[in-house]
């Protein structure tokens, strides 16, 4: 009788234990086939000017049951691709993004906001771009996971997400003494599989 005593009081310890064991975030790889920065610009009241980051890098973790979850993405300022070489050069001169001394733009969430059901809507957190940190809100226009058959059917999951920021917070202040836009509309398209 003891031992069944025993037995029970093992058994209900180790059940107490496993639930206060927090479930582990998933890790997912970027696949940079899949994630670039794209930003538009006002351009004297007619057009829009776009452009786009080829290259970018950084690790995810997220938890949908316990809507937790981190981000450190890195951009690689010297992608920029706007389709006009010569625009390209002007963007990376000290004009503006100043590639030569900051050839990175990083992202590091604070916190992940959740749906019920369990799709990401908001993530806020810093950006840091000519040296310069400050607070952002990103917001998520479309969520969605899959089977991805092209890796074996692991999950992978991404979405477009968008935030807008006013350009001079950090430093970018480029033709706006003679009314340049401030406002920057960035786009970010990314996939990223669940690490193995």
């Amino acid at each position: 009788m003891r031992s069944r005593s025993l037995t029970l009081a093992a058994a209900s310890a180790a059940a107490l234990l496993c639930l206060a064991t927090p479930a582990q975030a998933a890790s997912y790889t970027i696949d940079p086939n899949h994630t670039f920065v794209t930003f538009e610009i006002d351009h004297n009241g007619t057009s829009t000017n776009r452009g786009r980051f080829d290259k970018v890098q950084g690790s995810i973790e997220f938890d949908r049951d316990a809507k937790t979850g981190q981000a450190d993405i890195s951009v690689d300022m010297r992608s920029i691709n706007t389709g006009t070489p010569g625009f390209d050069k002007h963007l990376q001169s000290d004009d503006i993004f100043n590639t030569e001394q900051f050839a990175t733009a990083r992202f590091v969430s604070e916190r992940f906001v959740f749906e019920d059901n369990g799709k990401i809507d908001e993530i806020h957190g810093q950006l840091t771009l000519l040296g310069q940190t400050h607070p952002v809100t990103i917001e998520a226009e479309r969520f969605n996971c899959y089977a991805n058959r092209m890796l074996q059917g692991r999950e992978t999951c991404g979405g477009d997400f968008e935030l807008s920021i006013d350009r001079t917070r950090w430093g970018l202040n480029y033709a706006t003494q003679h009314g340049a836009a401030k406002d920057v509309k960035i786009i970010i398209q990314i996939e990223a599989a669940k690490a193995k």
